[in-house]
C-alpha cells in the first residue's frame, strides 16, 4: 500500500468519525483522465477533506511556507502536494500543475487562493481558468458546506462537469473562465445550503 492510499484512508477515518459526513456527486468524477476539482475554501482541513472520498489520487498546490516545516513538508510532498509561492504568479507551480493534468492526473484547487474569513465565497484567482483552458481536463465544481466543529454535519458536493469546449473555442480569458467556475461553485453552495 502506498503512502497516499494509507494517508487517504487515515483522513477518511478521521473525518467520518469526527463529523457527520455526507458526500454527494462522487459519480461525476471520471475514473481516469485529467480532472480539475475546484472548491470553495473555508478551513485548513479542506484539501484532505475534499480528496479523502475521491477514489483516485488528488494533487494540490500548497503554500510554500508549509514545506519549510520539517516533518509536515516531507509528509505533504509524499501525498501529492507541491509548493506555490502565493501572490507572485509562481511559474514553476503553474508548470507543475499543467504537467499533472497533461499526464491524466487529478488536481484539486481552491480558486480563492486563501481561506474565507467569513465563510462567504470570495473572488477566484485566474489560476483555475488558466488550467481549464490549457488542458482538456474535466472541470468539476465542488462545495464544502458545514462546520468543522466535532460531530457537526459536514458535506462535500462534487458537481456535474462544466461545459468547457465553447469557452476554449471562443478563446475566453483565464479570468472569465475562473468566474464561470466560481459561479458554478456558488450555485452548489446555494442549492445545498
Amino acid at each position: 500500500m502506498n503512502l497516499y492510499v494509507f494517508g487517504r484512508g487515515l483522513c477518511r477515518s478521521f473525518f467520518s468519525t469526527t463529523y457527520r459526513v455526507e458526500t454527494i456527486g462522487l459519480e461525476h468524477i471520471p475514473k481516469e483522465g485529467p480532472v480539475l476539482l475546484c472548491s470553495n475554501h473555508i478551513h485548513n482541513f479542506d484539501p484532505p477533506f475534499l480528496g479523502s472520498y475521491v477514489p483516485r489520487k488528488v494533487h494540490y498546490m500548497a503554500k510554500a511556507e508549509l514545506f519549510k516545516v520539517p516533518l509536515l513538508g516531507r509528509l505533504i510532498s509524499a501525498v501529492g502536494a507541491f509548493p506555490v509561492k502565493r501572490g507572485s504568479g509562481d511559474k514553476q507551480a503553474l508548470k507543475l500543475g499543467l504537467k499533472i493534468l497533461k499526464e491524466g492526473e487529478a488536481l484539486g484547487l481552491f480558486p480563492e487562493g486563501t481561506r474565507s474569513k467569513d465563510g462567504n465565497l470570495g473572488k477566484g484567482l485566474a489560476g483555475a481558468g488558466f488550467f481549464a483552458l490549457r488542458t482538456d481536463a474535466v472541470v468539476i465544481p465542488c462545495a464544502i458546506i458545514g462546520s468543522y466543529k466535532p460531530f457537526s454535519k459536514l458535506r462535500v458536493i462534487y458537481g456535474e462537469p462544466l461545459e468547457m469546449e465553447s469557452l476554449r473555442v471562443a478563446k475566453a480569458s483565464s479570468g472569465e473562465v475562473t468566474d464561470y467556475i466560481m459561479n458554478a461553485i456558488a450555485e452548489l453552495l446555494h442549492k445545498h445550503k
